[in-house]
């Protein structure tokens, strides 16, 4: 009996027991929910607009105070502060600052450097530390501050809770970094020495014609809209240089692109929100660090925890949910159906009871029911039936549970190997000489179906998807697989005699050569569903994905080119995920070249990033017999409770 099938037993025999605790863990969460939200509103709420809060060098930024209120003033009580600093406009958190202020919260809504109303020129991130630290002290400075300050936001609002973290600011006394930018040269924006081009998209469609300084010029703003509207023209015509694009309207936005798309090494050029390598810079705070397991920051968020849990004397908190980017309130994306335990109901009020606890000293659920029960709260998906919801998706389901550390201690590395013919098994292979070649285009690149993304719109779709094209994957209109294709490599497990539950960080560690001296290898773990009355072709169900570019094989930090035809070991690191893989389907791990547009594509010349004139095609092999056994080292669960 194989590997599969002992630990799908294990989850059989424990079903009905685990499925007893999931609901009582599922009802103890929404309890507690319900209790983070009967706080009501005890203020009314006084909002001062527009006001230039100094910076070191002189520049102003752009702030709006929201202070609780009675009859019409502002009370005269000093109070916390939850300070939130966006690039996204100031005017759009309204309704935050109004929610906590009556509840007794002084609220601080700023623009960050250079974006929509504030002065000076924006760079990504490097200023958020300084500025944070300047608005900080300028905050304690005013009657109404009690002199203390937590942090509010997500994604790039999230980065910028990082950066005052790692500034030290001693009046900072919590954050709530949500999907947060953080170690920038590791993955999320370079990933495995790849660049994300869902930034490309962010600089085109939102950075540089939604709140750059330049956009408030109306001509300006147009001619930028039209260069939004046309990127996909663009995104096709990569690499980009300078002066070559209406980007040029914007030269900090380009300045950066430019060197980001060009910037491979993980040095000083990403050393914003490392805290990867400098956990010892972030301030000894209670810390609630919130992540899904679609979301583009999703194996930052785990790393985050991994080093501030170990070198944080304060608490430190770890939720990842089965959403995608921003997703928390939401139980479904792509074509899965996660049930409505997934979606957190109110994500202002459980932030609230949070800031209740460290800000105001509040003796409430902190510590005691979930979400704040354990210090590790993860959403285990693929319990549901896996027939089709009335909005057509997949019930895929899922459930709560809470731990106690990440990576789980109990995990059991389970190394799945790559076999001659496409099989996937517990069994190490024993050839001799067995490999799998395949001919690389960069002029035709697979396409991207779904993942780990933000900032898509227009070129992406976040989340799990089925492997297969149509009308809604604008660069793979033809509705056929993936697999089909003749450069995406399918190795694929029997079909499963039991469950099995895949939960922690995952890497694909294979042997690979190339006819060129630099390439990409990529590759996706796959939830392949079988046949069903509601999905007669089944569905291959993406679960996670990764790449590594060559030439950063071993290092991150260095280029090193390969010389063709020798065999090279290489580890393509792959976002973290919880999955339960249900009896009858089956585990698969598809490998090829590219990602696009998840990924830029590697011309394979080995000419400097982002600076290829020309392309070349590339005989790629893995590599899979006795002295090369590539495999995936799967985290299992064996009894999960």
């Amino acid at each position: 009996m194989n590997a599969f099938c002992l630990l799908g037993l294990g989850l059989r025999r424990r079903g009905a027991r685990w499925l007893l605790i999931s609901f009582l863990a599922l009802y103890t969460s929404f309890h507690s929910l319900a209790i983070a939200t009967a706080r009501d509103a005890e203020f009314g709420c006084a909002v001062q607009s527009g006001i230039k809060v100094p910076m070191r060098d002189g520049v102003r930024l752009a702030t709006d105070i929201y202070l609780p209120s009675r009859d019409g003033r502002a009370i005269a009580d000093k109070v916390p502060t939850i300070l939130t600093r966006t690039p996204y406009g100031k005017n759009g958190s309204d309704g935050l600052g109004r929610y906590y202020a009556e509840r007794g919260y002084a609220v601080v809504v700023q623009d960050t450097r250079g974006r929509y109303d504030s002065e000076g020129i924006w760079h990504m991130l490097t200023d958020d530390g300084p500025d944070g630290v300047d608005t900080a002290n300028w905050i304690v400075a005013q009657s109404w501050s009690d002199g203390q300050i937590g942090m509010f936001g997500t994604s790039y609002v999230g980065g910028t809770q990082h950066a005052l973290a790692m500034a030290d600011c001693p009046h900072l006394k919590t954050v709530i970094p949500v999907d947060a930018m953080s170690n920038l040269g590791y993955a999320s924006m370079r990933n495995g020495g790849a660049f994300e081009l869902r930034f490309w998209n962010w600089i085109f469609s939102i950075g540089g014609p939604k709140g750059s300084r330049q956009a408030r010029d109306p001509a300006t703003a147009q001619a930028l809209k039209q260069m939004m509207d046309d990127r996909r023209h663009y995104l096709l015509n990569l690499p980009l240089r300078r002066g070559t694009t209406p980007l040029k309207l914007i030269p900090e936005y380009e300045e950066w692109l430019v060197e980001a798309l060009r910037h491979g090494a993980n040095d000083d050029f990403w050393a914003q929100n490392n805290i990867t390598d400098h956990s010892e810079r972030y301030r000894d705070m209670p810390v609630y660090l919130v992540g899904g397991w679609y979301d583009s920051w999703a194996g930052n968020t785990t790393s985050n925890y991994q080093v501030l849990s170990k070198r944080l004397k304060s608490p430190v908190y770890l939720i990842m949910g089965p959403w995608t980017h921003g997703g928390q309130g939401s139980s479904a994306h792509g074509q899965l159906d996660f049930g409505p335990e997934a979606a957190i109901a109110d994500p202002l009020a459980w932030r609230l009871e949070w800031y209740d606890h460290w800000l105001k000293g509040r003796d409430n659920t902190v510590g005691r029911s979930a979400p704040f029960a354990a210090p590790v709260r993860i959403f285990v998906m693929g319990t549901g039936d896996g027939r089709k919801t009335a909005d057509g998706r997949v019930n895929h389901g899922g459930a709560w549970r809470d731990e106690h550390e990440w990576p789980l201690a109990r995990t059991r590395n389970v190394n799945c190997y790559l076999q001659q013919g496409g099989a996937l098994s517990h069994e190490a292979p024993q050839a001799a000489s067995a490999s799998t070649s395949f001919e690389f285009d960069p002029r035709h690149p697979v396409p991207t179906i779904g993942g780990n993304i933000s900032s898509g719109d227009g070129i992406m779709l976040a989340g799990a998807w089925d492997q297969r094209g149509g009308e809604h994957i604008w660069n793979a209109r033809e509705p056929i697989p993936l697999s089909a294709r003749n450069d995406v490599l399918v190795f694929q497990t029997a079909p499963l005699t039991g469950d099995m539950e895949v939960t922690g960080e995952l890497s694909l560690k294979l042997w690979i050569s190339s006819s060129a001296v630099d390439t990409d290898f990529t590759a996706k773990l796959i939830d392949v569903h079988p046949p069903t009355t509601d999905f007669p072709n089944g569905l291959d169900m993406l679960v996670t994905d990764g790449i590594q570019r060559a030439r950063f094989r071993n290092s991150l930090k260095q280029e090193e080119l390969m010389q063709p035809g020798t065999i090279y070991p290489i580890t393509v690191r792959l976002y973290p995920t919880s999955n339960i893989f249900r009896r009858g389907h089956r585990l698969r791990v598809d490998i090829s070249s590219s990602n696009f547009p998840r990924f830029d594509v590697n011309p394979n010349t080995g000419e400097p990033l982002g600076d290829n004139r020309g392309t070349a095609t590339a005989t790629n092999a893995v590599y899979h017999d006795a002295a090369h056994p590539s495999h995936i080292v799967l985290p299992v669960i064996p009894n999960p409770t």
